[in-house]
């Protein structure tokens, strides 16, 4: 069954990227005028109008390590997001992320995530004070430590702790899996493989926020991922990811994204 869902899935998405790409060549369809449409993005090659790659700078603790533009690759139909340790000791990671910020609609990926201690491997919406906004986030995460488990959470104006570790029934490092995300004004429910898998009502976040994905090591939070063993090179790889806005979720006349 996984295997004709994965190639049916696969096929919407090469269709749907041909007509993006169509629409990318003029500036009036820029995502950022245009997310009140559904769009996908094949990770095949690197999109460098509307994704961008950190570079140069680190997020300080937990995360231990320095964004490296260099650490993602694009090849073998995927993106590759890499974690290296350098001879020097120094932890080199990666995070790609859109331009743009998007509001509730349905987020999707296809992934395949990263398997080591201490790391993690990630899909997720984000704003924060550094883009002059509150923190509110919606995530998607894998804990290299066990993979057969996925940690869903969210974060309103800089409040989280509502963690919930779902057993996958298998081992997400060993396969792509379809993994999404509902966002609405009343609820965020998250699905596996199409599958609900938990909703969440209270306190949800109300700030459009970038679409992100990163891999890493933690710092001084081992009793959460465990102590990152230096493990290297380590990679979670993308196929392709799907936007779809909730259109009648957004108050007449309110920003669809900043």
């Amino acid at each position: 069954m996984f295997k004709r869902r994965s190639i049916a899935w696969l096929g919407v998405l090469l269709l749907l990227v041909a007509g993006c790409s169509a629409k990318e060549q003029s500036p009036e369809n820029s995502l950022s005028e245009s997310s009140a449409e559904t769009w996908v993005q094949s990770f095949k090659e690197q999109n460098v109008e509307q994704w961008e790659k950190s570079n140069g700078y680190g997020n300080g603790n937990p995360f231990g390590c320095t964004w490296s533009a260099d650490q993602i690759q694009f090849m073998d139909n995927a993106m590759k997001l890499n974690l290296t340790k350098t001879d020097s000791g120094e932890s080199l990671c990666s995070e790609y992320k859109t331009y743009d910020t998007y509001h509730y609609g349905k987020y999707e990926v296809r992934m395949k995530a990263a398997k080591n201690i201490g790391i993690v491997s990630s899909f997720f919406t984000y704003t924060g004070p550094s883009f002059g906004t509150a923190w509110d986030e919606i995530d998607i995460e894998f804990l290299g430590k066990d993979t057969t488990k996925v940690q869903l959470n969210y974060y309103t104006n800089g409040v989280g702790g509502h963690e919930k570790m779902i057993d996958l029934g298998f081992d997400a490092s060993e396969a792509f899996h379809d993994y999404a995300f509902e966002w609405r004004t009343d609820s965020i429910k998250w699905y596996i493989d199409g599958q609900l898998v938990h909703t969440a009502t209270e306190n949800l976040p109300v700030t459009p926020g970038k679409i992100m994905m990163n891999l890493w090591n933690g710092t001084g939070v081992d009793e959460w991922l465990g102590a990152y063993d230096g493990g290297s090179p380590i990679t979670a790889e993308y196929e392709g990811m799907k936007f779809t806005p909730f259109k009648d979720e957004i108050p007449s006349g309110a920003d669809k994204q900043s």
